[in-house]
Formats: C-alpha cells, structure tokens, sequence
C-alpha cells in the first residue's frame, strides 16, 4: 500500500456510513478476544452510522473528526474534542482512531493522530488523552511510538461490559512539540 495516496481530510455528515463500517470492521477484528464474540457480531453499521451522522451535523466547534481516504474511499478516521472537564490533567481527547485491519502499519494512523492533535491545539488545547482497552497490544504500542507516556490502568464499564482501560497522553509544549505523559 502506497500512503503517499491517501488523503486526510475534515469528516462531512457524507462520510457518516463509511466511518460507521471502518469502526464496525476495526471493532470485529481488533476486540475479538477483549470483548465477547456476541457483542461484536451484534454491533450495527445503521446504528453507528446513526450515530456519526449525528456527531457530524451537530458537531460543537470543538470536535475534529477525519477521514483517510484513497481513491477507493474512506479507509481509516480519527476524532478528537475537546473536554469540558480536563481528565488527569488534559484538555482534550483522542476518541477513536481506527483504520480498516489491511491499511494498517503504513503511516496513515499517525497522520490521523497528527489532523486530530493541529487541530486540536487549534482550539486552544495544551494537550490530549486517549484510552484503550489495556489488552490491546498494538494500540498501545502504537501511541508509545507516538510519544504517549501512560498514565493509569483502571478497571471501567462500558456498556455493561467489564474491562480494563489504559489512559496515556500527550502535553504539547509551546512550540507546538509533544512531551510524553507519565504519570509519576
């Protein structure tokens, strides 16, 4: 895959359904194992469309959502907003990132990051946090390749399933480099 052809740009309320089956399709490859089989193959493409499409049209001004796409379509998006309350110390979030499984490992995740956080600190951020399942090996490789420092692993519940979360995070300095969060 040549990434040089991929294409990152601001999310539209067009873009609700093919974000809805990248997340679909990332979820079911990605968790399989994390998360119980029926909770996975029950997961809808209408719904989290539904639900994007949503996110996309009444989007406060500080939500970023983008999409990665070639000429085939969208492949992979990321989002972003900003916290009304800051979470250990943070302003902002890193609220999904995902790319379907056979673009992955080519750059393009970190391009997505990159979107999120310019713009992000765009919106006057100092910072931004991000949480994933503790088990998810490669997502958590992924973000210390980023520069994330972890924070904390604690136990949560998310639609009534019990797991275990890791939060790392990124504080940008004022030339607008990142220093790794730690929690120490």
């Amino acid at each position: 895959m040549d990434a040089s052809v991929v294409t990152i740009r601001r999310a539209t309320a067009d873009d609700a359904a093919a974000i809805a089956r990248v997340r679909v399709e990332s979820w079911r490859t990605t968790y399989r194992g994390m998360i119980p089989k029926t909770y996975l193959d029950g997961m809808s493409v209408e719904s989290s469309a539904a639900l994007w499409t949503k996110v996309l049209t009444a989007a406060p001004a500080t939500i970023s959502v983008f999409v990665a796409e070639d000429a085939d379509g969208v492949l992979g998006f990321a989002s972003g907003n900003r916290l009304a309350v800051p979470k250990l110390g943070f302003d902002s979030e890193l609220s999904a990132i995902y790319l379907r499984p056979e673009f992955q490992r080519n750059g393009i995740g970190r391009r997505l990051y990159d979107a999120v956080a310019g713009a992000q600190r765009g919106h006057g951020a100092n910072g931004m946090i991000v949480w994933v399942i503790a088990a998810n090996k490669g997502a958590r490789a992924f973000y210390e390749a980023l520069g994330a420092g972890l924070l904390v692993e604690q136990a949560f519940e998310w639609d009534g399933l019990d797991l275990v979360e890791a939060g790392y995070g990124w504080h940008w300095n004022a030339g607008h480099g990142v220093e790794a969060a730690s929690a120490g």
